[in-house]
């Protein structure tokens, strides 16, 4: 048990520089809080509800994050800062990133699975600050969720989404799901799809004038051969 805590502890000094220590880690509200949950859960799955909903109360008093009893969460789940709501019916992999003011929300529960309401976030995802993932939806294996953006959509492994509603970047998302990515947003001034649009046509453009460019200098070169030629014949 004390070496799984250490892995844990290294694991979030690993995605934030901001600690010194351990014993730093240990004073963060969203370490408190995974703690006080994995308390919570298991009461609720011995169906203590009351108990469990007591200690999700208290976390959340003492957290400001709120991660219903029922939700299943994985090994090394780091929540950096607060104001984060996690639903029943979440489910987080294994070395899961989330920052302030993200919620794995619920939608109508006619909607896919029977009882399943709230996403499902496969291992080494990161999601940035502010950003809204609802429904009973699949974020894929090392997706990278951009700050502020809502997600209602199933994200493939690996891909970076950005904006509203969330949309793949145009930069390759295998690029950025290689190391790990501070708010789940490439840091690229380009990382925005409408932007990376125009930068395209940009680039497109650019290349047709050097070309056009060079035609010209051939075709001028070409002439200036031919006008040689003519006066050496005179």
């Amino acid at each position: 048990m004390l070496s799984a805590l250490v892995e844990y502890l290294e694991s979030v000094k690993a995605r934030d520089p901001a600690p010194r220590s351990r014993w730093e880690v240990l004073l963060y509200p969203g370490v408190l809080a995974l703690g006080l949950h994995r308390i919570a859960h298991w009461l609720y799955r011995g169906e203590l509800y009351f108990m469990a909903r007591f200690v999700n109360h208290m976390a959340r008093f003492l957290t400001a994050i709120d991660i219903h009893p029922g939700a299943t969460i994985g090994r090394n789940f780091f929540i950096d800062h607060g104001f984060t709501v996690i639903g029943e019916s979440a489910v987080i992999g294994d070395d899961v990133t989330i920052y302030q003011n993200v919620t794995l929300g619920g939608t109508n529960p006619t909607n896919g699975e029977p009882g399943k309401r709230h996403p499902t976030i496969q291992n080494g995802v990161i999601i940035g600050s502010g950003a809204q993932v609802l429904g009973p939806i699949t974020v894929g294996a090392r997706a990278r969720i951009g700050a502020n953006a809502v997600v209602t959509k199933d994200v493939s492994e690996g891909a970076t989404m950005t904006g509203i509603p969330a949309r793949p970047t145009l930069v390759g998302a295998e690029h950025y799901a290689r190391d790990f990515v501070p708010y789940g947003t490439p840091c690229h001034e380009t990382f925005d799809p409408a932007t990376q649009k125009l930068d395209i046509l940009k680039c497109e453009i650019e290349q047709l004038r050097k070309r056009v460019a060079e035609l010209i200098k051939e075709r001028d070169r070409a002439s200036g051969d031919r006008d040689r030629r003519e006066r050496d014949r005179a």
